[in-house]
């Protein structure tokens, strides 16, 4: 069944603050096999201008999906979580994330369409700093498979 096209333009609250850690950076940077100083090492990442360690540019991805769960459980949108599969993923940055951000995520319903079948959500994610500084803006494309004839 095809989702509720009334759905694109709906924003749902924003979540709670995330505090960005140094360790979450540092295991996070390990994790995707990338040990820039910047992201491990204060010192470097202050001589390269940054208050304290900066998170690559992937890291926000852990908030901004979990931020976009609020949206598929949505019960009136009609999702079937089970036949969903990530489709994309691409962040358009005003700043990098450090440690000690304070984050909460907006996410809205940007575009929903059919193709061959599926279900594609597009959701952005709008990331703010407890000064509320727009930091980053995340875009998810979720597609829900079609079910399969019998």
């Amino acid at each position: 069944m095809a989702l509720d096209q009334s759905f694109v333009g709906r924003s749902y609250p924003p979540t709670e603050p995330y505090e960005v850690g140094r360790e979450k950076i540092r295991e996070f940077a390990e994790a995707v096999g990338d040990l820039n100083p910047a992201y491990v090492d204060p010192d470097a990442a202050k001589a390269l201008g940054h208050s304290d360690v900066i998170a690559p540019p992937t890291f926000v991805f852990a908030i901004t999906y979990k931020a976009a769960g609020e949206v598929v459980a949505d019960p009136q949108l009609g999702l079937d979580y089970s036949r969903v599969v990530h489709g994309d993923q691409k962040f358009a940055y005003n700043r990098p994330v450090r440690a000690g951000d304070r984050l909460t995520v907006t996410s809205t319903i940007e575009s929903i369409r059919s193709m061959a079948g599926n279900d594609i959500l597009d959701i952005r994610g709008e990331v703010h700093d407890e000064a509320g500084e727009h930091v980053v803006t995340a875009w998810t494309k979720l597609v829900a498979r079609g079910a399969e004839e019998a």
